[in-house]
């Protein structure tokens, strides 16, 4: 079936299933997946522990576990987290499809989930093929704009590959920089991740995918800066409500 949406809106579903009325419980289990995380549980069946414990659907279960971490992953994660401050004569390597499928949700009224670590995450799923929605062009230029308040030394752009369309993503964001004073370049990868989680000095990882920033020597959270200044309509479920807050984390 040929994919012919033009938005990055959110799933049908979404509506009951995310309501403010079902945070409670979302919260909670973040809580819980943490908690077991932390004791060294297997995700999978800490998560079918969580999940059938608080009732959850397949989609908010998704969303539990793109939101939770273990306490040791936490406080990893913050100790390589760098401030917009450290980003200036340093060089920005981007998860593009993760960021850009983020503030295309944003744009689009899409579930926004606010994980412990603080970064933002969508529901959005390619299924290994991309396609360009209405909000595609405007978070290129949002994008662009955050990171000219940064001023880093240069911006590398990292595409799957494999990712159907991703070549064409690829001219759009070169198109989006090419007036740029710094170096601005986009290039596909076989396995963008692999060359994010082993950054060497210098480099700064743009992402929110957990993998990455378990490994990664240095990282920013680029994507809620963007949403505040330029989506602010769009409110992210604050799913780490009921953990302890970064500033009481080892690291911060």
């Amino acid at each position: 079936m040929a994919d012919n949406r033009r938005h990055r809106g959110p799933h049908p579903a979404d509506a009951s299933l995310f309501a403010p009325a079902a945070w409670p419980g979302l919260q909670h289990a973040v809580h819980d997946l943490s908690w077991l995380l932390s004791r060294g549980y297997a995700a999978p069946s800490a998560l079918k522990l969580t999940g059938d414990r608080r009732h959850l659907a397949a989609r908010q279960r998704l969303a539990v576990l793109r939101s939770a971490c273990g306490d040791d992953a936490l406080a990893r994660r913050l100790q390589h987290r760098v401030s917009p401050e450290e980003v200036s004569g340093r060089t920005l390597m981007i998860d593009g499809f993760n960021l850009v499928t983020t503030i295309e949700a944003a744009l689009a009224g899409g579930v926004l989930l606010l994980g412990r670590e603080g970064c933002l995450r969508d529901m959005a799923s390619m299924h290994g093929s991309y396609r360009r929605v209405s909000e595609t062009r405007p978070a290129l230029a949002m994008i662009r704009q955050e990171i000219e308040r940064l001023q880093p030394a240069g911006c590398c752009w990292l595409l799957d590959r494999p990712v159907s369309n991703s070549g064409r993503l690829c001219e759009m964001i070169r198109e989006a920089g090419s007036d740029l004073t710094f170096g601005w370049e986009a290039r596909l990868e076989n396995d963008p991740d692999v060359v994010l989680r082993d950054l060497p000095a210098g480099q700064i990882a743009v992402t929110a995918d957990s993998g990455i920033l378990d490994q990664t020597a240095a990282w920013f959270n680029l994507a809620p800066v963007i949403v505040a200044r330029h989506v602010p309509e769009a409110v992210p479920i604050p799913m780490a409500a009921l953990c302890p807050p970064a500033s009481q984390q080892p690291g911060n």
